[in-house]
């Protein structure tokens, strides 16, 4: 049996729609996949787990005594981050936010060149009480894994371990 020509235009409008909606939906799915940033803590990094040269996120808390800004270039600062098990340091190039200091947590954007941290974006906590999501995460699972009670997300960040 042929088709006739009716149908067989129908047939090519179908299949020409839904090969544009699978082509749609792969290009949606590529684009979040280049958005995704994957978070790392400093044992993770330490550890290689990190990929070289690829946006991350990394997160800890600033290191006391650790900021270091460039004689030269003020907006240029080093500092070091710590989940209290491994540290790893930052370079930053820009303006830092107004709640960023020495042992605060933060969460920066960049990408790991060799063993240093290269920052894109540096985020600081907003109070107090408050630390990154990911940050606490990393710190409760350091405690649980010390034999330390988090006391229902609850806790009190330990001194650092001294190496």
């Amino acid at each position: 049996m042929a088709m006739n020509a009716v149908r067989q235009k129908k047939l090519m409008w179908v299949i020409a729609t839904l090969l544009g909606a699978v082509i749609a939906v792969a290009l949606v799915i590529y684009a979040i996949g280049q958005q995704t940033d994957y978070y790392f803590d400093p044992t993770d990094i330490h550890a290689g787990k990190a990929p070289q040269e690829t946006r991350i996120r990394a997160g800890g808390m600033v290191v006391r005594g650790s900021v270091m800004r460039d004689t030269h270039d003020p907006l240029k600062i080093n500092f070091q981050i710590t989940d209290y098990k491994q540290t790893v340091p930052v370079s930053y190039q820009g303006i830092l936010p107004d709640l960023f200091a020495e042992g605060s947590g933060v969460v920066a954007t960049g990408q790991m060149q060799g063993k240093i941290f290269v920052a894109s974006e540096v985020l600081a906590k907003h109070d107090e009480n408050y630390m990154p999501p990911e940050v606490a995460k990393s710190l409760k699972q350091q405690h649980q894994d010390r034999g330390i009670n988090t006391n229902q997300d609850q806790f009190m960040p330990a001194e650092p371990i001294k190496q």
